[in-house]
């Protein structure tokens, strides 16, 4: 089979790049399209993968960047697909789903976002695709009837341990120490973005204020320029490493969603900061069933350093965290396997999931 993906964003690639080293041991074609996203380009560099970039320059951010972005998009993509004629279309982005139905090619649509949270690219993207592949506990809106949604989570497609295992050699390679607080500073760039607040500068510095007092060293992971007077604390790491730097903290801090539920996954204790608290199926999944996180809206301060503190004070962080994750593990599956058997045997997979919901179960 030939199987075309594109990527926009670095977390899209990383949950389907063991599923596509899988597909390229078992003789499957794979062509690869991105778009410049953070560290994208130079993760699939280092994993010696081919493929073609169609955006090499980052879009603005206005809305009407966006909506002419995905134009260029689907002007760019379109003589490719007539060229190589793939069988199988996967990504997140409504072009795969637009220029797949034009084209009558089978389409996949992967998420891990609520209906009403990427209400905009739903409504652009969900009518064209065939099958949106996604978290059972995520929602979809009127389009039930094309979700199929599995016992896991995007983030368990890299970092599930049947997968992953955290180098610990990372503290010394970086000269992290044995505690250290990781503070990460999404760019609120995306298009459900817009309105959305984040840690704000007098609470970075509350927040190093009190992890140094604690003796934990403080290391800032941006999207965005630091200040230079905050320079001091700016993780510099190959981005390779940034997963393991994450499994080796001892509890991270900040306003990125993805590197929330990448955190609870691998039993780091997280705070995050967002808007978007209270409103996304995956997290308050993980923060009420699971106690992996915890959510604080922008200007709540009080109980923002209170829990704070009490993670900081707790002497068992790190057991009682282990322990929490394997509880999550025992309940979801391996998502890799699973992604495997589902895009090999599609769309028959999607008849099969239809009638028989817990034939996932076999990918333990």
């Amino acid at each position: 089979m030939k199987i075309l993906f594109y990527f926009s964003h670095p977390a899209q690639y990383f949950f389907l790049r063991e599923t596509i080293k899988r597909l390229i041991k078992t003789n499957h074609v794979i062509i690869i399209l991105i778009k410049t996203k953070d560290v994208l380009e130079d993760v699939l560099i280092g994993d010696n993968f081919e493929y073609i970039n169609i955006l090499p320059t980052e879009r603005g951010l206005t809305k009407l960047d966006i909506f002419f972005s995905l134009l260029k998009r689907l002007r760019i993509m379109f003589p490719i697909l007539i060229e190589k004629k793939p069988d199988l279309l996967i990504g997140a982005d409504a072009s795969i789903a637009i220029l797949g139905k034009f084209l009558h090619i089978n389409r996949i649509t992967i998420t891990e976002d609520d209906y009403a949270i990427i209400r905009i690219l739903a409504k652009i993207t969900y009518p064209f695709t065939q099958t949106i592949l996604c978290p059972v506990v995520c929602s979809v809106g009127k389009y039930e009837q094309k979700k199929i949604g599995y016992h896991g989570y995007m983030k368990l497609g890299y970092l599930h341990p049947n997968i992953f295992t955290p180098e610990f050699t990372v503290k010394q390679k970086y000269q992290l120490g044995d505690n250290y607080i990781l503070i990460r500073l999404s760019g609120l760039k995306a298009h459900h973005d817009f309105g959305i607040k984040g840690i704000s500068e007098s609470v970075l510095k509350r927040l190093i204020f009190n992890a140094e007092k604690f003796n934990y060293k403080v290391f800032i992971s941006s999207e965005k320029k630091i200040k230079h007077e905050l320079q001091q604390y700016e993780l510099k790491i190959n981005p390779r490493d940034m997963h393991s730097v994450l499994a080796n903290a001892s509890i991270l801090i900040c306003d990125s969603q993805s590197m929330s539920v990448e955190a609870a996954i691998l039993g780091v204790p997280s705070i995050r900061i967002s808007d978007f608290v209270g409103r996304i199926s995956v997290l308050e999944e993980l923060e009420h069933k699971y106690g992996l996180t915890y959510g604080v809206k922008p200007g709540n301060e009080d109980f923002l350093f209170e829990r704070f503190n009490y993670l900081l004070n707790n002497k068992y962080l790190k057991d009682n965290f282990q322990y929490r994750k394997n509880n999550m593990l025992r309940d979801k599956i391996d998502v890799t396997a699973f992604l495997v058997w589902f895009v090999e045997n599609y769309p028959e997979s999607v008849k099969i999931m239809k009638e028989t919901p817990e034939y996932q179960y076999r990918f333990r």
